[in-house]
């Protein structure tokens, strides 16, 4: 009977990755085909949520006017204005962005800049490379 090789006490394990900073905070970056868990963008995730609760108010008469709802809120109406925007997105990229698995190049940043409504143009533009 043969006798099986004894398991080595220490596995070593390479990672190719380099570290970058984004906002403010160091990120892992993996090299391009490397598979990575989904990061959620917590900035774009709460953009998102405003957005929907700034709608949510002014569909049920609570304010009145962008500009009310911006004065409680104690932002300037334009900045409210362009995250109001981000209801405007198709619902497929709205759930991408809310479970992590938005393209890296889709800030909020990126975001708030005017996009087209048709949400299959939507799609088209923010699909990251295939």
């Amino acid at each position: 009977m043969s006798r099986a090789k004894p398991v080595p006490e220490t596995v070593t394990v390479h990672i190719p990755f380099r570290l970058v900073k984004r906002g403010g905070r160091k990120e892992m970056q993996m090299p391009d085909g490397a598979s990575s868990q989904c990061k959620m963008d917590n900035t774009l995730v709460k953009a998102l949520a405003r957005a929907f609760r700034w709608k949510r108010m002014l569909e049920t008469g609570e304010f009145t006017t962008i500009a009310e709802l911006a004065d409680r809120e104690r932002i300037a109406p334009s900045y409210m204005t362009r995250v109001l925007r981000l209801t405007l997105l198709a619902p497929s990229l709205v759930e991408k962005i809310a479970d992590g698995q938005q393209e890296s190049e889709m800030t909020l940043a990126m975001m708030l800049e005017p996009f087209p409504l048709d949400w299959k143009t939507q799609r088209q533009l923010m699909a990251g490379p295939s």
